[in-house]
């Protein structure tokens, strides 16, 4: 197949989140065939889980430009630039409107996840034509029926939020987790909603050092005034919880208020801080579970009855098996932009502009983009994703002046420290 034959098949698009339907949207003004696939049964599925968790990032900032163009045609009325909207209403104010659009409808597939992306005929190992070969992807519906079709790119927009960071210190999930699986909660549970009798009267532990750990240690705060026996503990590995207590510089004024208050949480005694604890094995006892590992390099040992993980997130690469790529070794984000994310060597929250040349893989045309460009590095923004398919969009288009003319302005977070940890793809 030559490459003049590629250009006559859609890009596949794998996630119907904010920057997978902004992908879509940027592709439409460029009259771009496409196809977005979606694991949910609604657009937006991840988004949903932590829908009752209020953005610190104002609407002027979560709108993509190409998107809020195809809207405004259609009749859309732009938010509140300066209001905060929470995940749901992010959802059904902007992205549910989005998707409805028919150029987007029309190519949208649900409950449709992808188990697989290669190079039609060729794994990995095979070089030969390999430029010329269109991707090919498998995919899974929720009935069971698999199916194949091939793409001329691909723009992976699936995000983390699934897969999480284990809560063991090494990387690895602390041994015996499996035997207390039903009393460890994913990072976001709503705490004062759905989640309620879950929590009430019960000693819950909140392993991790970011925001996402600071919404659902402040909710349970809220759920102890009313509720007795409710108690909150805030565990870290690390000296102290800096990116969220040290934000006052912030001009996301409410990223810095969410700091600011937990902090002042914890200092009134309403939230016992653990800090310094490696968490190696978890053990049943009783009704409640222990935590095992050490604290500043000693054995040590905490009880409590609920653990949620709010440890952060990692990239689901198994799927891509079959496509070179480049990854750092690190944070496993792609190598050209792991510089300008890596917390090790780039402390602030705010990243240079990047587009597709830092985006590009071995495999030309595949490119990871949104959270799951990030790998396991803090701070993403959507404002970022955004642009990053942007670039990615006017390079399928041959238009390289657009690609290469990167421009991005971001709110500073007004913290600048290596000791991060963790950010929820929802901080966004």
């Amino acid at each position: 197949m030559t490459m003049l034959d590629l250009t006559r098949l859609p890009v596949a698009i794998i996630g119907a989140g904010p920057v997978g339907l902004a992908a879509a949207a940027e592709l439409i003004e460029r009259d771009i065939d496409f196809v977005v696939l979606e694991k949910g049964s609604k657009i937006a599925s991840s988004v949903r889980l932590w829908g009752h968790i209020r953005l610190f990032t104002p609407w002027r900032h979560l709108v993509d430009p190409a998107a809020a163009r195809l809207l405004e045609n259609a009749g859309w009325t732009t938010p509140d630039q300066d209001a905060t909207p929470t995940g749901l209403e992010f959802v059904e104010e902007y992205l549910e409107p989005l998707a409805s659009l028919a150029e987007i409808a029309s190519r949208l597939q649900l409950d449709t996840r992808v188990v697989g992306v290669s190079r039609e005929r060729m794994d990995r190992t095979r070089s030969a034509g390999r430029g010329a070969a269109p991707f090919l992807l498998r995919t899974q519906r929720t009935d069971g029926a698999v199916e194949e079709f091939t793409a001329r790119s691909v723009i992976d927009a699936s995000g983390t939020y699934a897969t999480p960071n284990p809560l063991g210190s090494s990387g690895l999930p602390p041994i015996g987790s499996d035997a207390v699986a039903t009393s460890i909660l994913p990072a976001l549970p709503d705490v004062l909603g759905a989640d309620r009798a879950r929590f009430s009267g019960r000693h819950t532990t909140v392993v991790g050092a970011g925001h996402s750990a600071a919404n659902t240690l402040i909710a349970l705060t809220q759920l102890a005034e009313t509720e007795p026996g409710t108690r909150v503990t805030w565990l870290i590995r690390t000296a102290s919880a800096v990116r969220v207590t040290s934000s006052s510089n912030d001009q996301l004024s409410a990223r810095a208020r969410l700091g600011s208050r937990v902090d002042g949480l914890a200092t009134e005694g309403r939230i016992e801080l653990v800090d310094g604890f490696e968490i190696s094995s978890v053990t049943p006892d009783g009704a409640a579970i222990s935590l095992r590992g050490t604290r500043n390099g000693v054995p040590a040992r905490h009880d409590t009855d609920l653990v949620v993980n709010a440890t952060g997130f990692r990239p689901d690469l198994d799927i891509l098996r079959e496509i070179r790529l480049d990854l750092d070794d690190v944070v496993e984000a792609p190598r050209l932009l792991a510089p300008l994310i890596d917390p090790n060597m780039h402390s602030c929250g705010t990243v240079e502009p990047h587009g597709f040349r830092e985006l590009t893989h071995p495999d030309p045309g595949f490119f990871l983009v949104g959270m799951k460009s990030y790998g396991r590095a803090p701070t993403f923004l959507l404002a970022t994703g955004y642009e990053q398919v942007r670039s990615i969009a006017a390079w399928l288009a041959g238009d390289m002046l657009a690609a290469t003319k990167v421009q991005l302005t971001l709110p500073a977070t007004g913290v600048c420290s290596t000791n991060l940890t963790i950010e929820a793809s929802c901080c966004s």
